[in-house]
């Protein structure tokens, strides 16, 4: 399997307890996650990317094991190879673009970038069309040019997974139109997997390959998306995944 997620993580608080327990697993190219505000989509890409760790499970990528509770694994963070593009692109304000996309490339004792990784960050940038904002600080960016930015420092890691949380919610209509094709373009391009959270139905249909549907912190259904195939007999998945909504 490319993709292989088993895993199970309780949070308690003052107010409320949420248990989520998820499995999907996928050889597709793209999966999107797809579900109501907190059915613990984001928890499970903070948990594949090693920011959270379940109580129980197991996590694989590529046939690599990054977690294993049974067998005591849990890898950290940069050694899961994930390129993670946050909702709000967390963009370090006080670092130019250049910086930015190559800080996965400094060292603690480092003050500025090497040479050899200033040119494949210029590189990168090249081929993302951006070049010309390598100077720049975030507070000068637009949100295209902002998300662009946090994909070059996503993909500066050479990830084996691409984890995307709501990557066009920030953006108007037009904007999200132009960048779900760059993004298309791009996954090409880099040959990279990648897990998608969303809420848009327009998403769905641009990147689905598996479509995992979240309910109250669990998978209620696990499909090879295509929009020809038979809807779901769910209604809010057939509603907005296939465009013909139960009556």
């Amino acid at each position: 399997m490319l993709i292989d997620v088993d895993i199970r993580k309780r949070l308690n608080s003052s107010s409320r307890s949420f248990d989520l327990k998820v499995a999907f697993s996928s050889d597709e190219k793209t999966v999107v996650l797809f579900g109501p505000s907190g059915a613990g989509k984001t928890l499970t890409l903070q948990s594949i990317a090693g920011l959270v760790r379940p109580d129980s499970g197991r996590i694989a990528v590529k046939g690599r094991v990054l977690f294993d509770a049974g067998d005591g694994i849990d890898l950290p963070p940069r050694a899961r190879r994930m390129g993670y593009l946050f909702q709000d692109y967390a963009l370090f304000p006080h670092m130019t673009v250049e910086d930015n996309v190559g800080y996965c490339r400094k060292r603690p004792w480092q003050w500025r970038l090497s040479e050899r990784d200033r040119r494949d960050v210029a590189t990168l940038l090249g081929t993302l069309e951006i070049e010309h904002l390598a100077g720049s600080f975030p507070a000068d960016l637009s949100g295209g040019q902002k998300q662009r930015v946090a994909l070059a420092r996503a993909l500066m890691t050479e990830p084996d997974l691409l984890l995307l949380d709501e990557p066009f919610s920030a953006l108007d209509t037009l904007l999200r139109v132009k960048l779900r094709k760059e993004l298309l373009q791009i996954q090409k391009r880099f040959n990279v997997p990648m897990i998608m959270i969303t809420h848009d139905p327009e998403d769905i249909r641009a990147f689905a390959e598996t479509l995992v549907t979240y309910e109250e912190g669990k998978v209620c259904e696990v499909r090879r998306y295509s929009e020809n195939a038979v809807p779901s007999k769910r209604p809010m998945v057939r509603d907005a995944a296939y465009g013909c909504p139960v009556h």
